[in-house]
C-alpha cells in the first residue's frame, strides 16, 4: 500500500469533508481517506498497481474541488 497527502482547495464544511472523503474512497484502489479541513488536505492509503495519485486527483477536481498537489 502506498500512501500520499493531496492539498486540496475549497473545502468550507464538514459536508465538503464527507464529499471528498466519500469519492476517494469510492475510488478502487483507495483504502483508507482521512481529510482535515483545516489544513486542506486529504491523506489517503491507496494501492498504486490500481490508481494513480494523478487520477486521485482527477477524482477530486470532477467533485467539485480544487486538487493542488500530493506528497
Amino acid at each position: 500500500m502506498a500512501k500520499a497527502t493531496l492539498k486540496i482547495n475549497g473545502m468550507s464544511c464538514e459536508h465538503c469533508v464527507k464529499a471528498v472523503t466519500d469519492v476517494l474512497t469510492a475510488a478502487d484502489g483507495v483504502s483508507k481517506a482521512k481529510v482535515n479541513l483545516k489544513k486542506g488536505e486529504a491523506k489517503i492509503r491507496f494501492d498504486d498497481a490500481k490508481v494513480t495519485v494523478e487520477k486521485l486527483g482527477q477524482v477530486v477536481t470532477d467533485a467539485g474541488y480544487e486538487f493542488i498537489s500530493a506528497k
